[in-house]
């Protein structure tokens, strides 16, 4: 039961991060607007590239158990800084953008615990290292 929840897991924490890298494909223009409201203007299409692939690669590595470890520690770059920047609750003017804020602001940290646990653990038993290890090639 636990290798079934441990692939579970996998899938679901994985798919916000290849979620937000087809978003930020399919939005690329509007994403760097928003990054422009945040204060980000140095180079911005390196830092989306640079995203793009984090994302992507890091949430296919995380997805299929391939060198799962790297992956999280390639998601936790992009997603550390940016729900520091994203989600500063502390600047919020009025009483209910706090709330909101500090609402996403605790979930993006829970994603990071979650990703976290991943690389202290492993991708678990259903991973295509796992099918590697254990195929014999004659």
């Amino acid at each position: 039961m636990r290798d079934v929840t441990d692939l579970i897991g996998r899938i679901f924490l994985s798919a916000i991060f290849l979620f937000e890298a087809v978003d930020t494909i399919l939005y690329f223009g509007k994403t760097k607007e928003v990054m422009t409201e945040y204060g980000l203007t140095w180079n911005q299409d390196l830092l989306l590239f640079g995203a793009i692939f984090l994302l992507t690669m890091g949430g296919l590595m995380v997805l299929f158990g391939y060198r799962s470890t790297l992956g999280a520690l390639m998601l936790l770059l992009y997603w550390v800084p940016v729900t520091l920047i994203i989600h500063d609750f502390w600047n919020s003017d009025t009483n209910a953008e706090l709330r909101n804020q500090s609402i996403l602001f605790m979930k993006d940290f829970a994603v990071i615990g979650g990703l976290l646990m991943l690389v202290g653990k492993g991708s678990g038993r259903y991973s295509i290292r796992s099918l590697f290890a254990t195929t014999r090639v004659n």
